[in-house]
């Protein structure tokens, strides 16, 4: 399956954002240079590209999945065509920690809207990974960079996330300052809410 146009909508804003709150951010004044760090770079820098973004997500699933990285100018680049609908991008060097990430077709077209500050798809329910973990994040502003005294920024570690269905946050908890130990609600209140669940690192 070729890689999909919201996927690569998705890698061009994660240059700039951090993916679902998940790409980390750093609270010097090198944040917006760094974000704008490619993942190309990051092969060069750590290693296999291919490796990096499998470890993202159960070999089940990564093993088949198209890989791609972008570059400063939000160009993708496929360094492997996948078959079963998924794609993964390898750690980018913009961030403290490791922070591959991969996600089915739905989760491409929920973070395509997001990044375009356009409402997702309703009932278009959508997993990402991201098994390297250790993340940092505004859990109320999804278009944060840094923390600050109201963002109500948080430590996540391995997770998966359930994106584009507002069914499946009920029950779980979506206060400001969450237990990152068990799943919560993210971004509540806002048109991208979705579901952080913490799974053990690999």
């Amino acid at each position: 399956m070729k890689i999909s146009k919201s996927y690569a909508a998705l890698a061009a804003g994660s240059a700039a954002l951090a993916v679902a709150g998940c790409n980390k951010a750093t609270t010097t004044a090198n944040t917006n240079n760094a974000a704008a760090a490619t993942t190309e770079s990051s092969a060069k820098a750590s290693g296999d590209p291919i490796a990096s973004a499998e470890s993202a997500a159960p070999a089940a699933i990564a093993h088949d999945a198209s890989i791609a990285t972008i570059d400063a100018s939000g160009a993708s680049k496929v360094l492997r065509q996948g078959k079963n609908g998924w794609t993964c991008m390898p750690d980018s060097p913009a961030t403290p920690g490791p922070d591959p990430m991969c996600m089915d077709a739905n989760a491409g077209k929920w973070a395509a809207a997001w990044i375009g500050h356009k409402p997702p798809p309703q009932g278009t329910v959508g997993v990402m990974y991201m098994l390297e973990g250790g993340t940092d994040a505004s859990n109320i502003d999804p278009y944060a960079m840094k923390p600050t005294g109201e963002n109500d920024w948080i430590n996540t570690g391995p997770h998966v996330m359930i994106v584009g269905s507002k069914e499946i946050l009920a029950g779980y908890p979506s206060g400001a300052k969450p237990d990152t130990s068990a799943p919560f609600v993210m971004w509540a209140g806002t048109p991208y809410a979705h579901l952080m669940v913490p799974v053990k690192g690999r």
